[in-house]
Parts: C-alpha cells; sequence; structure tokens
C-alpha cells in the first residue's frame, strides 16, 4: 500500500534545496559533529519535541539530568525528559521498517506514563480542540493491520526517502495508534526513517522548528486530513528539514571551527593551561580569537578559569 499524496513544484523544489544542503552538510563533515556539538543538538531535539506536547523544562534542566544530576521539577516533566534520552541513547539500535522496533520505542519513551506503553490502544479516540472534535482516529481493531501495512511502505526501495518519512509521519498521527505519546513518536521515527540514509539526521534538531510553529504543524495535519493525503503536511515537514539544514550549515561556518580546536587541545591531555599554551598549539591565532574559543570552553563547561587577566588559568573539569 502506498498511501495517497501528490507531487507539488513545492514538494519538488524542497527536495532539490534539501539535496543540495545534504550535499554541502556531507562535504563538510557534519554528519561527524564534535562530541559537544551532537551533545547541544540532541538536547534541543529532545527539548523542543517534548515542549511541543507541554513539557516544561528548560535546554539547561534537560542538560543537568543528562550529565546525572538533580533538578527541581514537575515529576512527570523530569520523567518525560528522562525516558526521552534513554530513547534518544538507543536510536541505532532501532530499526526504522520494525513494527517491534516502534513498539519497544514507545515503551520506553512512554515508561511510567502510560498504563499500556508498547501495546496499540485498544479504545476509540479523537482530538477535541474546545468543543470540536478536530480529528477521529480510526477504530482501534484496524490499528494493528493499519501500521503493519504503513511499516511494508516504509520498505518500499522506489520511494524517496524524505516523502517516505513524511508520509509515514503524517499517517501515523492519522491512525492514532496508541493513547497518547503519538506526536513524539511521529517526530522520533520520522528522525529514524532519515538516519537510515542520511546519518546527519541523528543531530539535526528539526523539533526546534516544528516548535517553534506549531500552527502551521497542526494546520498541515488538519489540511492533510480534511484533504485525504498528506500532500500537505509533506510540503510543511519539508521546509522545515530545509530550513533546520540551512541553520546547521549557518552554524557549522560560524561556530564549529572553534569547537574543533577546543576539542584538538583538550585531545592533548592538558589539565591546567593558560592562554599563552593554547596559542602555543594554534600558532596562527589571534589573541582576541584565543579568548573567544576559551570563552566558550568555560560556556560549554569544558573547563574553568581561575585568576584574572593575563594570570588567568584553566583547570580542565
Amino acid at each position: 500500500m502506498t498511501p495517497p499524496y501528490d507531487i507539488t513544484p513545492k514538494i519538488l523544489k524542497l527536495i532539490t534545496s534539501i539535496s543540495e544542503k545534504l550535499g554541502a552538510a556531507n562535504a563538510t563533515y557534519l554528519s561527524k559533529q564534535s562530541p559537544q556539538l551532537r551533545k547541544q543538538n540532541r538536547i534541543k531535539t529532545i527539548h523542543s519535541s517534548l515542549q511541543i506536547e507541554g513539557n516544561t523544562l528548560t535546554e539547561e534542566q534537560i542538560t543537568a539530568l543528562i550529565d546525572h544530576k538533580r533538578i527541581i521539577g514537575p515529576e512527570k516533566d523530569v520523567l518525560e525528559v528522562l525516558n526521552a534520552i534513554k530513547v534518544y541513547e538507543k536510536l541505532e539500535e532501532y530499526k526504522f521498517n520494525s513494527d517491534k522496533s516502534f513498539l519497544k520505542a514507545h515503551l520506553l519513551l512512554m515508561h511510567g506514563l502510560l498504563e499500556n506503553a508498547g501495546k496499540y490502544r485498544t479504545t476509540g479516540v479523537g482530538i477535541v480542540k474546545g468543543s470540536k472534535v478536530e480529528h477521529l482516529a480510526p477504530p482501534f481493531e484496524n490499528v494493528p493491520f493499519l501500521m503493519k501495512d504503513l511499516f511494508d511502505y516504509l520498505n518500499d526501495s522506489e520511494e524517496i526517502t524524505l516523502i517516505k518519512s513524511c508520509v509515514f509521519h503524517y499517517e501515523m498521527e492519522f491512525i492514532h495508534p496508541f493513547l497518547d505519546g503519538n506526536g513524539r513518536m511521529g517526530r522520533l521515527w520520522q528522525t529514524l526513517i532519515l538516519m537510515n540514509e542520511y546519518p546527519l539526521f541523528e543531530f539535526l534538531p528539526f523539533e526546534t522548528l516544528i516548535s517553534q510553529t506549531q500552527d502551521d504543524y497542526y494546520k498541515s495535519l488538519s489540511l492533510s486530513d480534511k484533504n485525504g493525503t498528506s500532500t500537505f503536511f509533506i510540503e510543511y515537514m519539508l521546509a522545515v528539514i530545509d530550513k533546520s539544514l540551512e541553520n546547521l550549515l549557518r552554524y557549522n561556518n560560524r561556530i564549529l571551527k572553534d569547537i574543533d580546536r577546543l576539542e584538538h587541545f583538550l585531545s592533548l591531555g592538558a589539565r591546567e593551561f593558560t592562554r599563552k599554551d593554547y596559542m602555543n598549539v594554534f600558532k596562527d591565532l589571534s589573541s582576541a580569537t584565543a579568548s573567544r574559543d576559551l570563552k566558550k570552553g568555560i560556556d560549554l563547561q569544558l573547563f574553568e578559569s581561575v585568576g584574572n587577566l593575563n594570570k588567568t588559568r584553566y583547570i580542565v573539569k
């Protein structure tokens, strides 16, 4: 079964644009990002995906939880983040075309939050906004075979992966296979589908843009429902992916080099050093750029500073 959609000029233009940006990203080795940049983008992904669902924790609080520190926050919100951290750490263990992997991920994502986590719903559901039923999901009896058809579709080698990922995301939201966690599973699984062909997507936080354009996100789902095809949603999601790649390339050109310098310097094994020591490794660096690098290292909590001005020393954490 191939779910219905139309190839529009907008979709063709976006696929061309995304393909060009993926080429540029691969040319600058963004699929092998520094561990620090990977961590930052993972935090943004978790923060944005859960924020869409009403989670109130900040990026700083999520960073603390990833670093195994205690924080003060609503118990449910903390558990949602801890679960998401575990799921995203296991991303490479899940098979994008396996319903068993899909259920395993939901079980971990909703552990302690939903009684029947990891199992398809056994009741009817509808999405209500205000006093209006926005979406009535298919009967629960149909869910298992609808999801089987959807996973069979993922095995279609003739389908373009970029489109396939959007179609799966939309169709899964339409089927609404779980009582809760459908939105975050849709975003997670789209990432996984894209990762299968483009490893870069493991650390591309396109959820950030979805979070910033939530009205358009839900509008595209609603328009696709009314139209009976995923076309509107494909256009929306491809635009989000295109913009996210644009932001990542811009970020790379602006910041990645200082992170690379910092990580190379720290890999040399220094436990304590001065700006002069740093500049002795990077002999072409100006003192101002070296200072900016070291401030970035402090901001990223790679090391801390002791003393002032030319007597400042840096202690590696």
